[in-house]
């Protein structure tokens, strides 16, 4: 059985990209209430596998989950991008009429605010996650509160969906990161099928200098699929770069590797995975 640390309760965004991406495997799950202790469990136990939420396709990138990445000791293993469906759910007895509260994420009002719009009568609440707004109203029995969710929450919590699909744009999408200790990342992946990489670098603060490593990266036929900039405290106007690389030949991409390195600072690997 897989021990998998996710941020969130069952029935969360998490808990669904967590099943469909070990889908026929047995899962337990470590909830977490914040991503910082999801990394904790990675550091602490060797056996633990996470998934963690990287960037959504509407919301962008999550920029604190970047740092924690860089920060820890954990290596990607592999990707998931589930599609992101929201529905709204009450209690049991209660109905449309009755609503005078919505609660949920501040991300998943965001991805529905053409629907709340709709919908003034209803007090907008934000939450720390979506299906723990399902929870929270069940246990509580709290009448005239609805909650945003995915709709394998209702089932959970006892709760009665009242509408599926209320995200505005239907080609909404989040990516996930599977993480692992380097240790038990041997037993999760094969080189052979690795394809993409994720890494971070600094560079020094002198002109053309981040041309020079993307010119380097295009001379080795190297895809670069996102970049992702985040300031670097205490240095004013200087930044770290993240990036995610596809490729079709590991020994031409290790080769990239090593000629980008003494163009940079500092370089760190974050994960070599199949994506």
């Amino acid at each position: 059985m897989k021990k998998i640390a996710i941020q969130g309760i069952k029935g969360s965004f998490h808990d669904i990209a967590s099943h469909q991406y070990f889908e026929g495997e047995e899962i337990e799950l470590l909830t977490c209430d914040t991503f910082e202790q999801v990394f904790e469990h990675l550091k602490n136990d060797d056996e633990v596998v996470a998934l963690v939420a990287i960037e959504n396709t509407i919301a962008g990138s999550l920029l604190h989950n970047y740092e924690l990445l860089r920060e820890g000791t954990a290596t990607i293993v592999g990707e998931h991008k589930l599609h992101i469906e929201h529905s709204l759910m009450c209690l049991p007895d209660e109905s449309w009429e009755d609503l005078n509260e919505v609660n949920s994420h501040p991300v998943a009002l965001m991805q529905c605010r053409e629907f709340l719009s709709k919908h003034p009568e209803m007090k907008v609440v934000e939450v720390e996650d979506t299906a723990g707004a399902a929870a929270n109203i069940s246990r509580k029995q709290l009448h005239k509160h609805a909650a945003i969710c995915h709709k394998d929450a209702a089932k959970i919590y006892n709760m009665k969906v009242l509408q599926e699909g209320i995200e505005t744009n239907k080609h909404n999408y989040t990516r996930f990161l599977v993480l692992a200790s380097p240790k038990k990342a041997e037993s999760l992946r094969r080189i052979d099928e690795t394809n993409k990489a994720s890494m971070v670098f600094t560079l020094p603060h002198e002109e053309g200098s981040l041309s020079a490593i993307l010119s380097v990266l295009s001379f080795y036929k190297l895809n670069l699929t996102k970049i992702q900039s985040l300031p670097i405290i205490g240095k004013e106007w200087q930044y770290m770069f993240y990036i995610d690389l596809k490729f079709n030949d590991y020994i031409r991409y290790r080769q990239a590797i090593n000629a980008i390195a003494p163009l940079t600072e500092e370089l760190k690997i974050l994960g070599e995975y199949q994506g």
